[in-house]
């Protein structure tokens, strides 16, 4: 205990400083805007600003967009609430019963409890994250080649099957994506693959264009193809703070939410969203009163909020810990990492140990931020929702052109990322999910990795390679989720949540 306190001082003593904090109130201002504001998600957000952190320190980039991501569900709740436009997918639920709140004139409670529980949520997933990360380190670091091949073949197959919609279709996006991770120089022999005799690919694909093209450009093609919307905000709110009552009917709501979003946040997969739609159903299957639920039950605002957050934060405890980005957001947030220097997996802590408290401790003082700072700026953020989108997407253009050309200072960069926004747009069309592609583009070099490292080791005997207990078991758990999922009744109920969300 002593030297787990030892290790959140040094991440205030990091954090704290002047240039930490103000990284992540931006981060977190951002992404309660972005989170505001319905069609620009975290993960087109991080996509566009990430290459205007690669002149800074590792610490504060991560920590800007670790804010951006979780500052996000914050941002969601507040329209779902106040005009029924969930801004993320993860408070679909909270619009249930904070918007009938709201019709009622409890929308300030509504939004006052949704704060609370996030606070709470978010305090407990960051001592959560403290408390497993060093034994998962540990655990990991005595991980063979075989035993992390297999690790990263469950986690995927674990993000393309909670993640919803066809299996097969993420199936083939992500096979697309470990190819393109292959494209490139022979990381061993140094011999160009599947370069097609150009110049252009011998380098790889760069995962802030990919991720810039496929999620930010893509997103505005999208939304520029949708009737902009013109939301109405009721006049009565009320005041922000719950009573005694509603604190005593939430208080369960939210210390359930808060575990329950912690353990899913782990486990790879859309974890926020899952989590928020877990933490409903459970607070209506307990309830005394089931039948207020849709109606104004302030539970149903309480446990979803808490599990969304809390999830939103332990996301970052396999990415962090083991090297595996359980969502496509986490792999852009690795894919900024490995471009400052900093490899994600068990090494992190040892290595960079001011990074790792730094980002865990950052996590609290951000909910503080998005508490103190959120509820007063309600009426802003809301007048962002009546600014025509028309208007918007010219800046978003320019910002992801002057970011990505800052990087390399090439205009072929440029291209690149309108070639992968129109190829989004495409994929969009066809109902085809790019997410699995990146987390494939930016897993398939450690697969690679482990692999070659494993059949190295094992003289090249496939078997020897694979016959490992824990590698085994992996492996086997992986492909019984995947053939699980391809069950009728299971694929039927995974077509309705992503219709869902």
């Amino acid at each position: 205990m002593a030297e787990l306190f030892d290790h959140l001082a040094l991440g205030f003593s990091v954090v704290l400083s002047i240039q930490n904090v103000l990284l992540c109130l931006v981060g977190t201002l951002v992404g309660t805007l972005i989170g505001v504001l319905p069609g620009i998600g975290p993960l087109a957000t991080i996509a566009i600003l990430m290459p205007l952190t690669y002149n800074s320190e590792p610490v504060g980039s991560l920590i800007m967009l670790a804010g951006i991501y979780y500052g996000a569900q914050y941002g969601g709740s507040t329209t779902a609430i106040l005009v029924n436009m969930p801004g993320e997918s993860s408070s679909v639920v909270t619009a249930l019963d904070g918007h009938a709140m709201a019709r009622q004139g409890k929308a300030g409670k509504a939004l006052g409890i949704a704060a609370i529980g996030s606070f709470v949520a978010g305090t407990f997933a960051t001592l959560v994250i403290a408390a497993v990360a060093i034994p998962l380190s540990k655990l990991a670091l005595s991980f063979t080649a075989g035993n992390y091949f297999a690790l990263m073949v469950l986690g995927l197959a674990l993000a393309i099957v909670l993640n919803g919609g066809s299996v097969l279709k993420g199936f083939c996006m992500l096979i697309i994506g470990v190819v393109m991770a292959l494209m490139g120089a022979d990381p061993v022999t140094g011999e160009p693959r599947l370069t097609f005799g150009t110049d252009v690919l011998y380098d790889g694909f760069d995962v802030a264009i990919v991720a810039m093209g496929l999620f930010g450009i893509a997103e505005i093609l999208r939304n520029l193809e949708t009737p902009e919307a013109k939301p109405f905000v009721g006049g009565i709110i009320g005041g922000l703070l719950p009573d005694r009552k509603d604190l005593r009917e939430s208080a369960g709501a939210i210390v359930r939410g808060s575990l329950l979003g912690s353990i899913v946040g782990i486990i790879p997969g859309n974890g926020a969203t899952l989590s928020s739609f877990a933490s409903y159903v459970m607070e209506k299957r307990i309830a005394r009163n089931p039948e207020k639920f849709g109606k104004g039950a302030i539970q149903g605002v309480a446990g979803p909020e808490s599990a969304n957050n809390a999830a939103a934060q332990t996301t970052f405890v396999p990415l962090l810990t083991l090297g595996l980005p359980s969502t496509a957001t986490m792999a852009l947030i690795g894919g900024a990492m490995t471009l400052h220097g900093v490899v994600p997996g068990p090494q992190v802590i040892d290595l960079h140990p001011d990074l790792f408290w730094g980002v865990v401790t950052s996590m609290w003082i951000g909910n503080l931020m998005l508490v103190i700072i959120n509820l007063p700026l309600i009426g802003i953020w809301v007048k962002f929702l009546k600014v025509p989108y028309h208007l918007l997407f010219p800046m978003i253009v320019l910002i992801c052109c002057l970011g990505i050309y800052s990087v390399n200072m090439r205009p072929s960069d440029v291209v690149q990322v309108a070639i992968f926004g129109v190829v989004g747009y495409v994929l969009y069309k066809l109902r085809l999910e790019p997410a699995p592609l990146l987390l494939g583009l930016v897993l398939g070099g450690i697969l690679e990795d482990s692999l070659q490292r494993g059949l190295i080791l094992s003289r090249g005997h496939v078997w020897t390679f694979l016959s490992e207990p824990l590698t085994l078991t992996l492996l086997a758990i992986a492909a019984v989720i995947v053939v699980s999922a391809l069950l009728p009744s299971i694929s039927r109920n995974r077509q309705i949540l992503a219709e869902e969300n």
